[in-house]
């Protein structure tokens, strides 16, 4: 039996996911992982984090212990997993080892497409975070899981209940932070999941005959959460439900929309390591300059220090808008304005990016790969920032933009409408249109850019009202905290 330490021996809410910054990430969830468990660990909740071991796991923490030989029993009954404790902040992370599945070059793909194996990797992963708790001394309050990667825990908990009294007074907790990615793989790898026959029904894991990871969740979870309102009540259509509408609605009542955070103390054009020159709502000369500095490095041209920079920092993905965008270059390029591309994904939307840059020398800047000191340094250099999104769970860039006094340019959907106050209201601090349509886009970047041209002082207004938008952690971690009451974590009564 593993002998817990410190909080560990109270009764623990586990939070488990594929990414954790500053730890491993990809996008959004890397970010969100990285901020509310610590949130919540500093508000006094007895919080504690599991995530793979992957190669490109940060190892600039020290490993203060290493649990070795867990029993996972996955894909055959010896196999085992080493988990390795660190403290971070105060806050126990443990990570699953087990090299055949995490030693990889990428977390989930190659530029071929997806891992063949993501299914059994996962699998693996949902049994070994449960394998390793199973040898604390006591069972967690809470287990908080987030996206597919760790849908089938909540199916393995209300099974695991009937046949081990060590998990009865464990709920659980899912997060969607993007529905449209199911973990929709092959009836197959059901029968060596560990789950019984009878999961394998509408209200259980199958999907069109096929295993979705997500679903299980969705059925399964003591409480489901989403990462803004207004994405909680789109994914009840069948618009926005990527097929699982009916499932949610089924659930509705369980289902709460709560918005994500900002990690200001990481985010912040006050404190970012990687700007040439700081600034805030109180004092914005460094804007000017960190516009400056962003044309030298990216060898745009000297005129666009007078001229409005667009920038965008996303996924090359239909889902961000990509291809609205370039529908709309040429129009822009005529208008004399600035735009540059971060981000990386479908290779026609990487070779358009690039086409534009070798037409538009110096005023179309692309850049096909992810930094983040580069996206810290796009969002104080832009004067804009464009979220051309067909849908958007929450959007945490959005954020990012406003309080580093960049206006964004975005659709009305998910977390972007529940974020932006849209221009003329009178408390505006963005830009809104309605339709996915390149037409209403360039309405709205239009609009944008008379303002900045013709308005300054209007200009100057908003920005300092979304600089001055509080979005930090502890508001969100209030509301999770109801969520785990309502499951019995501050008493230890009623549990799903």
């Amino acid at each position: 039996m593993i002998q817990p330490m410190g909080a560990e021996v109270e009764r623990t809410v586990f939070f488990v996911t594929s990414e954790m910054y500053p730890f491993s990430k990809t996008g959004g969830l890397g970010d969100v992982l990285g901020a509310l468990p610590l949130t919540l660990f500093r508000m006094g909740v007895p919080a504690a984090v599991i995530l793979p071991f992957y190669r490109l796991t940060s190892s600039r923490h020290k490993i203060l212990q290493t649990y070795y030989n867990i029993p996972v029993g996955y894909p055959w009954g010896p196999v085992t997993a080493d988990v390795h404790k660190i403290v971070f902040n105060g806050m126990p992370v443990y990570f699953i080892e087990r090299a055949e599945y995490y030693d990889r070059a990428a977390y989930y793909n190659t530029p071929k497409g997806d891992y063949f194996d993501n299914a059994e990797r996962f699998i693996f992963f949902c049994r070994a975070a449960l394998s390793f708790i199973r040898n604390l001394e006591e069972a967690p309050a809470v287990i908080h899981c987030h996206d597919w990667q760790t849908g089938l825990i909540p199916a393995y908990l209300h099974y695991y209940r009937n046949a081990d009294s060590f998990w009865q007074n464990t709920s659980s907790v899912f997060t969607v932070h993007n529905l449209a990615f199911q973990g929709r793989f092959s009836s197959r790898l059901f029968v060596d999941s560990g789950l019984p026959s009878e999961a394998w029904s509408f209200s259980g894991v199958e999907y069109f005959g096929d295993l979705n990871m997500l679903k299980a969740a969705l059925n399964y979870a003591g409480k489901i959460t989403t990462v803004s309102p207004s994405y909680a009540r789109e994914i009840l259509t069948e618009k926005f439900g990527c097929g699982l509408d009916s499932v949610l609605r089924t659930r509705e009542r369980d289902l709460v929309g709560i918005l994500n955070g900002v990690n200001y103390a990481v985010w912040g054009p006050e404190a970012s390591r990687y700007l040439p020159r700081l600034y805030s709502g109180q004092d914005m000369a460094g804007k000017k300059l960190c516009k400056d500095a962003l044309i030298l490095e990216l060898g745009m041209s000297p005129h666009l220090r007078n001229r409005p920079i667009l920038g965008f920092i996303g996924r090359l993905r239909e889902q961000k808008g990509i291809d609205i965008l370039y529908k709309i270059v040429p129009e822009l390029m005529r208008r004399d304005v600035g735009i540059v591309v971060l981000g990386e994904g479908d290779h026609t939307f990487e070779a358009a990016s690039e086409r534009f840059a070798a037409e538009y020398p110096g005023r179309f800047s692309s850049i096909i790969k992810y930094t983040e000191p580069l996206a810290h340094r796009l969002h104080a250099g832009s004067d804009a920032f464009l979220m051309p999104s067909r849908y958007e769970p929450c959007g945490l860039t959005q954020m990012y933009a406003l309080h580093y006094g960049t206006p964004p340019i975005a659709t009305a959907v998910g977390g972007l409408r529940d974020t932006i106050t849209p221009w003329p209201h009178s408390e505006a601090t963005g830009f809104v249109f309605r339709d996915s349509s390149p037409e209403d886009f360039l309405e709205s970047i239009l609009q944008a850019v008379e303002l900045w041209e013709n308005n300054p002082e209007a200009w100057a207004a908003m920005v300092r009202r979304g600089m001055e938008k509080d979005f930090s952690w502890q508001r969100s971690a209030n509301a999770y905290i109801e969520i785990y009451r309502e499951l019995g974590f501050a008493d230890g009564s009623v549990y799903y």
